[in-house]
């Protein structure tokens, strides 16, 4: 037997040569979204029987489309614009997000695919307040977020001069709050990685380099090497715990997963 659309093409042949009472009905002109039974005509179905046929979306399922429905109804998916820029952070001089968002330029419509999601959320901290002045040093926790945040960073200074090129710190974990596993935000996925027992590497790199001391907030450089020190990821203020320094590097050697940066 042959396939449903050798079996239409079939059917339209014999309509171009005549023969309409051969291929009456059909969905030309007549698309509906969804699962509308209202949505029908009588002609020739796809499983080569004559009847009651349809022309919406859910036929599809069903099986009781009109003989040209994928030709007449052609599956259209949905497509969307490009990401616009990353917001600032909400609030400034504290840890908090940052959004982009992009816009549906064409809904999908006969079972095409729907559309993906609209909107991103990232961890962020912004260095200087809303009047332009950098914002006041703390001895709080360390601010971190995915390495992936870091990609995005400058490398230069406004006048092309190149940035310090910062130094990699690496902490072995020792506790974490459950909140950083049951969140499941796309922007919060990276905390499920921040497990306890491993080895961690987090890079310090301006603008969270401090001008003045060359250190990042809470990164344990004059700390004594078995302190206990407080971290906190940004993006999900209840996702906090401790860890131990175990030394600075020039370069992070962890696994991608475990490699973070403070903000």
């Amino acid at each position: 037997m042959g396939s449903p659309v050798a079996f239409a093409c079939l059917l339209l042949a014999f309509s171009s040569l005549g023969g309409n009472h051969w291929a009456s009905g059909g969905c030309s002109g007549q698309c509906c979204r969804g699962r509308d039974l209202s949505c029908l005509t009588t002609g020739w179905r796809m499983d080569r029987t004559y009847g009651t046929c349809y022309c919406d979306e859910g036929c599809a399922r069903t099986r009781d489309c009109c003989f040209d429905y994928f030709t007449e109804c052609p599956a259209q998916d949905c497509a969307v614009s490009d990401w616009s820029y990353w917001s600032g952070c909400a609030e400034a001089c504290q840890a908090s997000v940052s959004v982009r968002v992009r816009h549906v330029e064409q809904r999908p419509s006969n079972s095409g695919e729907p559309c993906p999601s609209l909107e991103q959320r990232s961890g962020c901290r912004e260095y200087r307040d809303g009047e332009g002045a950098r914002c006041g040093l703390t001895s709080g926790p360390a601010f971190i977020t995915s390495m992936e945040f870091g990609k995005g960073r400058p490398k230069q200074d406004n006048y092309g001069n190149p940035l310090h090129p910062g130094f990699c710190v690496e902490f072995t974990l020792e506790s974490r709050t459950p909140h950083c596993t049951v969140e499941n935000r796309p922007h919060t996925h990276w905390m499920r990685y921040l497990a306890e027992g491993f080895k961690v590497c987090v890079v310090c790199e301006p603008p969270a380099m401090h001008n003045n001391s060359g250190s990042c907030q809470g990164d344990g450089l004059e700390s004594k090497k078995e302190a206990l020190l407080h971290w906190q990821a940004v993006g999900n203020h209840q996702c906090s715990g401790t860890w131990r320094k175990i030394r600075r590097t020039q370069r992070c050697t962890c696994p991608p997963q475990h490699s973070f940066v403070f903000i």
